[in-house]
């Protein structure tokens, strides 16, 4: 009975766990010499934890709840080394494995933490991707690709991610021709095995025409403008490839850089082209700024390449928008500003401190124009009820408010704020594009 209860047990654990990603497992389970008394051994240590634990790991099918501050806190532990000894080791993997299901992302970056954030995102979203309508286990469906990769959940991260642990081009099937002005921003992780730092994902922007239906751009004889993202442990020198090729195929630009990426936790990568320029940010920090990247002649369009020599990247929370923000003019000559770019928490108020930069370019206009007085009107997308997203539109112009005022000095008596909930859409909510230009908050001239 035992032996058919260990079965069962492994064969639950091993169906619940094939769709879910630990990013840093892959690399820990190199013990091979082990002898048939220490197997023995470590198999009745791990069902001890696998019979105390079984109820837990159904539960993992539920809605995620915050975690406490407790769970938090085990981030930080340091986990115990592997020893020689076969039977320890196992025990030692086991308990890192335990951890591992139990541990939460790395806190985020606090507001003050992107004063240098320059970044503001286009007015009107042209392209969001969080893989919402997917499959875990297929490619996404809005996708096409030359390699393989698959739809994921991370363990202790929020959203559905799409795998790319083969060397290969991704390229998403509703991102066309790209406009002069645009921004461009996404979620990036990486397992613990990705430790070459010469491989990552590509980010580069081919000439329209090159980009499908054939995947036959090439680096280096087309024109094309585009990044390499090299992310490994920081001690390794994480590093960011740049480089430009014009009409004639000719190198105009290459260089490398390096980046602070964040190991074990959620990285933003932000680019930003206005016409000729282009800039790259890894989180709060602008890697590049290339005045004369693009060609006025040409069309360009998006792909990815992903050049890995082990491990996987993961991507998810892609968003694409059009226009050069106008601040200035929106709010002061036509009295009203629409803006996309302060972001908040899933179903929270809490604002998003990559947001700075929108909040900080609103409170300098505010700042400059000391007799103007404004109403802050927040909107959500419809998912959720009606009278949770009136709330929460409320409560969202009222943080936009405060961070206005505790951050960027802005008197609170010139600001009101108001919500209308998921009412007044810009556009249908049929789509994750059209959601997301629906979350938007307006400052109305008063």
């Amino acid at each position: 009975m035992r032996f058919d209860l260990t079965l069962i047990l492994f064969l639950a654990v091993g169906s619940l766990s094939a769709q879910i990603i630990k990013p840093k497992e892959v690399a820990k389970r190199k013990a091979t010499d082990r002898t048939n008394n220490a197997i023995d051994r470590s198999i009745d240590k791990g069902l001890d934890k696998v019979e105390e634990g079984i109820g837990n790991i159904f539960k993992k099918k539920d809605k995620p709840t915050k975690e406490t501050n407790s769970e938090k806190s085990e981030e930080n532990e340091t986990e115990e080394n592997e020893n020689e000894n076969a039977s320890e080791n196992q025990e030692s993997n086991n308990k890192k494995e335990t951890k591992k299901e139990q541990a939460a992302p790395a806190p985020k970056a606090g507001m003050k933490a992107y004063s240098k954030f320059d970044f503001v995102p286009g007015e009107k979203v042209v392209a969001f991707e969080n893989f919402e309508q997917d499959a875990v286990g297929d490619f996404p469906a809005k996708w096409n690709t030359n390699a393989g990769g698959e739809i994921v959940n991370i363990d202790g991260v929020e959203g559905k991610w799409l795998k790319a642990s083969d060397r290969g081009l991704f390229f998403p099937d509703f991102v066309n021709q790209l406009p002069e002005n645009f921004t461009m921003e996404f979620d990036m992780m990486i397992s613990d095995d990705v430790s070459n730092n010469m491989s990552g994902l590509m980010i580069f922007f081919p000439e329209f025409s090159k980009r499908k239906p054939t995947f036959d751009a090439s680096f280096g004889s087309d024109p094309q403008v585009g990044f390499d993202i090299h992310p490994v442990a920081e001690s390794e020198g994480s590093s960011s490839h740049a480089w430009v090729f014009d009409k004639n195929s000719e190198k105009i630009l290459e260089n490398n850089l390096p980046i602070s990426w964040k190991q074990g936790t959620v990285n933003k990568i932000s680019i930003w082209r206005q016409k000729t320029r282009i800039r790259l940010y890894v989180n709060e920090t602008k890697v590049w700024d290339l005045p004369r990247a693009f060609d006025l002649s040409l069309k360009y369009s998006l792909l990815f390449n992903n050049n890995l020599f082990g491990g996987a990247n993961y991507i998810t929370n892609l968003r694409i928008a059009e226009g050069a923000p106008d601040t200035r003019n929106k709010l002061i000559t036509e009295g009203k500003l629409v803006t996309r770019g302060i972001l908040f928490d899933v179903n929270s108020d809490k604002i998003k401190p990559e947001s700075y930069g929108v909040l900080k370019e609103i409170g300098m206009v505010l700042k400059e124009n000391a007799d103007v007085k404004v109403k802050i009107i927040g909107h959500t997308d419809s998912d959720g009820a009606d009278a949770k997203n009136l709330d929460l539109s409320k409560r969202r112009a009222a943080s936009v408010k405060n961070a206005l005022a505790t951050e960027f000095g802005i008197e609170a008596s010139r600001m009101e704020t108001d919500g209308k909930g998921e009412s007044q859409p810009s556009e249908p909510n049929t789509t994750p594009q059209g959601k997301a230009n629906n979350r938007r908050v307006e400052f109305v001239k008063l």
